[in-house]
């Protein structure tokens, strides 16, 4: 029988990519820019840093409650808030990309922008999920807790690279370099860099 504490150490390395808003943000943008787009880019670049912090300590929480050896109650109570915490931050991030419009001057920009939309709203569906599952584990049953959690160490392992990929689209080109060129994004992107030198 497997106990809960190898299963956690499976749901921590689930999360070693830190939070999934990492941005494909490298180098500086050498052109003047398109002051449109520099403002579209902003209005999104805004939105992330508080998110991006969200998503962080949610798998912070997850990963001190899977480390802790704490009962299966505490673990299920940790995961369930991390879990509706994540997904709340996909759901806000989601709609700064809606509110922003179409990048401007961008091609395919308005597929490119409702893409983003869908996935991100797909990602915060999907960790809603995960809490329901985690809030309809057993907690009483040691073994039956932690096949359970297999499971959800196993999805959220896939969540966290689709996490990745969600905004990859639509930050190319010019919508990269205006992005690149933003306090807020160069913060999320400093911070993303950070966490993976710790995590590698």
């Amino acid at each position: 029988m497997e106990g809960t504490n190898p299963v956690n150490k499976k749901l921590t390395a689930a999360l070693s990519g830190g939070a999934v808003l990492v941005l494909a943000l490298s180098g500086c943008s050498s052109d003047d820019g398109n002051k449109e787009l520099d403002a579209w880019a902003k209005q999104v670049c805004d939105a992330l840093p508080a998110q991006d912090a969200k998503v962080d300590a949610a798998n912070d929480a997850i990963k001190k409650a899977a480390t802790d050896n704490n009962a299966p109650a505490n673990v299920q109570k940790t995961d369930s808030q991390a879990f509706q915490d994540m997904s709340d931050a996909y759901k806000a991030l989601a709609q700064a990309v809606q509110k922003a419009g179409t990048p401007p001057g961008v091609e395919d920009g308005e597929k490119k922008q409702q893409d983003a939309v869908t996935a991100l709203n797909g990602l915060s569906a999907s960790y809603a999920d995960l809490k329901k599952q985690v809030d309809a584990l057993d907690t009483k049953d040691q073994a039956k807790f932690a096949d359970g959690l297999q499971g959800i160490a196993t999805e959220l392992g896939k969540l966290s690279q689709s996490g990745n990929t969600a905004l990859k689209n639509l930050e190319q080109g010019d919508v990269k370099n205006a992005m690149a060129k933003q306090d807020s994004c160069k913060k999320v992107a400093a911070s993303a860099s950070a966490r993976a030198a710790t995590t590698s």
